[in-house]
C-alpha cells in the first residue's frame, strides 16, 4: 500500500468513499444512517514511529513504501503528527544530529503524544546503551521537556517513567489516563473523545428505555477493555462491570485509569475472551476467577472492542445472550461477518463511523445491536 497523500481539500470526497462502503456492506442488515464523526484534517495523530535515515554524515526522519520498500522516503514533516508531535520533530533531530552519543547507530524513533500536551519518545538503537548515552538523553529530556526511553536488543532504560498523563473531555467531564510506552492506545484523540461519548450516549439511552436510574441499568461485562479507555466512561452508567484484558501492563494501567477517575465499581479479570465466554456459559472454574460472583452479576450489555479478527466462535455465542451488545470495530469486514452469525437474535438499533485514520481506507465503526 502507497504512503497515503494527505490533502485536507480531497479530505471530505474520501470520507464519503469510505461511507458510501460501510453503508453498502452493511445494508442486507437494516443498517441505520450511521452518526458520522470526522477527524481533524491534520495534526490528529498521537502515536508515529520513523527510521532513522543516515546518509553523510546527516540522520533524517524516513518512512518507506511498501511499493518500493528499499527506498527511503525522507520527511521534513509529518503532517498527520498532532501538534506536540510536529513541533518536537525538528528539534529532537537536529539534537540528535548534534550529539554523538546520541546518534551512533540509532535507527528507530516512536512518538507517543497526548492531547494534554506531553510526549514520550522512545529511541532504538542497533548497540548497548552505555552511561554516555544515558548522560546525554537525560541533558536531550530536559531541554525539550519530554520523557525518553532507550531500548536496544535485551536494553530498555527508562530514564523517568515509560507513560504520559492523558486528560480526554468527555459530556463535559475530564477524564484521566495513563498511557504507556508499548502498548495500545487509541491514535486519534479527538476521534476517540467521540467514542467515548457515542457509547455513553448509547448505554444511557438504553437505561431511559426502560425507565432505570444509572444503578439500576444492569451491569456491564466488557472485553478487550485495554487500558480502561471506554471502562472509565461508561461505568458510571451502570451497576457493576466486569472488565477483562490479557496484557499485564494494560491491566495495570486500567487499575490506575479506574482509581484515577474515581470509579469503584469494577472487577477486572486478566483472561482471554475466550475464557470468559467459557467459564460465564459454565465451562471450567479459572484460577484467575476465584472470589468472582459470576452468579451475582445481571448483565445487561456487552461491550466489545475487539482486534482486527473480531469475535471467536464462543464470544458470538455468548454475545447472543445479552439485550444489548455494544460493538466498536476497527475492521468492516470482521465486524460485518460477526453481525451476520448474530443476525437472527440482534438487529442494528444504531450505527456510528469513526474516523480515526484520514487518507487511508481503514474506518472505525459503532454499532449498537439490540435483541429481537
Amino acid at each position: 500500500m502507497a504512503l497515503p497523500v494527505i490533502d485536507p481539500a480531497r479530505y471530505e470526497d474520501q470520507l464519503a468513499a469510505k461511507l458510501d462502503r460501510y453503508r453498502a456492506d452493511f445494508a442486507e442488515f437494516d443498517l441505520p444512517e450511521p452518526a458520522v464523526f470526522r477527524s481533524a484534517p491534520l495534526h490528529y495523530r498521537l502515536r508515529a514511529e520513523f527510521r532513522l535515515w543516515h546518509q553523510d554524515g546527516r540522520v533524517d526522519y524516513a518512512m518507506f513504501d511498501r511499493a518500493n520498500p528499499k527506498q527511503p522516503i525522507l520527511l521534513e514533516t509529518f503532517p498527520a503528527a498532532a501538534e506536540p508531535i510536529a513541533s518536537l520533530m525538528p528539534r529532537l533531530r537536529d539534537a540528535i544530529q548534534a550529539s554523538e552519543p546520541l546518534r551512533r547507530k540509532i535507527f528507530q524513533v516512536e512518538f507517543l503524544a497526548t492531547l494534554s500536551g506531553e510526549c514520550l519518545v522512545s529511541l532504538v538503537y542497533h548497540r548497548p546503551l552505555d552511561e554516555a548515552w544515558e548522560a546525554a538523553a537525560r541533558a536531550l529530556a530536559a531541554a525539550l521537556d519530554i520523557q525518553v526511553i532507550g531500548r536496544s536488543r535485551k536494553q530498555k532504560i527508562v530514564l523517568e517513567r515509560d507513560w504520559v498523563q492523558e486528560v480526554l473531555e468527555v459530556d463535559g467531564q475530564r477524564l484521566r489516563y495513563q498511557q504507556f510506552e508499548g502498548s495500545f492506545t487509541q491514535p486519534n484523540g479527538g476521534v476517540n473523545q467521540h467514542m467515548l461519548s457515542w457509547a455513553r450516549a448509547q448505554a444511557r439511552a438504553q437505561a431511559q428505555a426502560v425507565g432505570a436510574r444509572p444503578e439500576g441499568a444492569g451491569d456491564l461485562l466488557e472485553l478487550y477493555c485495554g487500558n480502561g479507555n471506554f471502562t472509565v466512561a461508561l461505568a458510571p452508567l451502570f451497576g457493576r462491570v466486569l472488565a477483562t484484558e490479557m496484557s499485564k501492563t494494560s491491566v495495570r494501567a486500567a487499575h490506575t485509569n479506574l482509581a484515577d477517575n474515581g470509579v469503584g465499581n469494577v472487577t477486572m479479570v486478566r483472561m482471554a475472551s475466550e475464557e470468559i465466554s467459557d467459564a460465564l456459559a459454565g465451562g471450567r472454574e479459572y484460577r484467575r476467577m476465584a472470589g468472582v460472583d459470576l452468579a451475582g452479576y445481571r448483565f445487561s450489555t456487552l461491550f466489545v472492542d475487539p482486534p482486527r479478527a473480531g469475535l471467536d466462535a464462543g464470544t458470538i455465542a455468548l454475545a447472543k445472550g445479552f439485550d444489548h451488545i455494544l460493538y466498536i470495530s476497527c475492521n468492516p469486514e470482521t465486524l460485518r461477518d460477526n453481525v451476520a452469525a448474530l443476525a437472527e437474535t440482534h438487529r442494528i438499533a444504531a450505527a456510528a463511523a469513526f474516523d480515526q485514520f484520514p487518507y487511508t481506507h481503514h474506518l472505525e465503526c459503532g454499532l449498537l445491536l439490540q435483541r429481537r
